[in-house]
């Protein structure tokens, strides 16, 4: 397979076999966590798993209860044969997009694991790959198939999670606490009433459209 290839499987308990059995012994997971919210970081996890670890209910941080989450990020820093989480800030979204600032994220969570350990294959959450010249694959619903970007998933979850709660206290009244600067009726208000703050993307619609007015 040529590393650009796109895969999607829906046999969870085959998918990192299939890799190893083609040669690829050491994977590492990459996803993102945060690409829909108007105000903070997009935030990336790596991790490398060892072939035969004890972590159980890895799946798609979404789908997971915070105290759940919590617990695997633990169990996942403290068995995981090597991780990173990597932020890209609201001003670099801003100025090469989403999409691009995640696929940054990405690639910079798997240098700081990687500073550990080098993997032999990564595995990318979605359908795009890297911009970098390795063995790569990215796998639809990955964050659901495969556990070592499961684990990926959890720690950018739980990273991006502690920082917005950390910004409710930086910048008091806009609810960073709870919406986690994700688009809800109740942050949007706030933009309205108060506009943005230096940590909201301002290319985000409903940030953008209020920066037009206000000129």
């Amino acid at each position: 397979m040529k590393p650009s290839e796109q895969l999607t499987f829906f046999e969870s308990d085959s998918l990192e076999n299939e890799m190893r059995k083609s040669g690829f012994n050491l994977l590492i997971g990459t996803d993102e966590a945060g690409r829909g919210p108007l105000a903070g970081p997009v935030v990336a996890g790596a991790v490398i798993l060892p072939e035969n670890h004890f972590l159980e209910n890895l799946t798609d941080s979404k789908l997971l209860h915070e105290k759940q989450r919590l617990k695997l990020a633990d169990e996942i820093t403290a068995s995981a044969l090597a991780w990173g989480v990597a932020f890209v800030h609201p001003a670099e979204i801003d100025e090469i997009n989403i999409l691009q600032a995640s696929l940054r994220a990405m690639v910079q969570a798997v240098e700081r694991a990687e500073k550990i350990l080098r993997a032999e294959l990564i595995l990318i959450d979605g359908n795009k790959t890297l911009p970098v010249e390795r063995e790569q694959r990215a796998i639809v619903k990955g964050d659901r198939l495969c556990p070592c970007i499961s684990a990926a998933s959890i720690l950018a979850k739980v990273a991006r999670d502690a920082y917005m709660t950390w910004l409710d206290g930086v910048y008091p009244g806009y609810g960073f606490r709870r919406h986690k600067g994700y688009p809800t009726k109740a942050h949007r208000q706030i933009i309205e009433q108060k506009g943005p703050t230096p940590v909201h993307r301002k290319t985000f619609r409903g940030v953008k459209e209020f920066l037009h007015r206000s000129r």
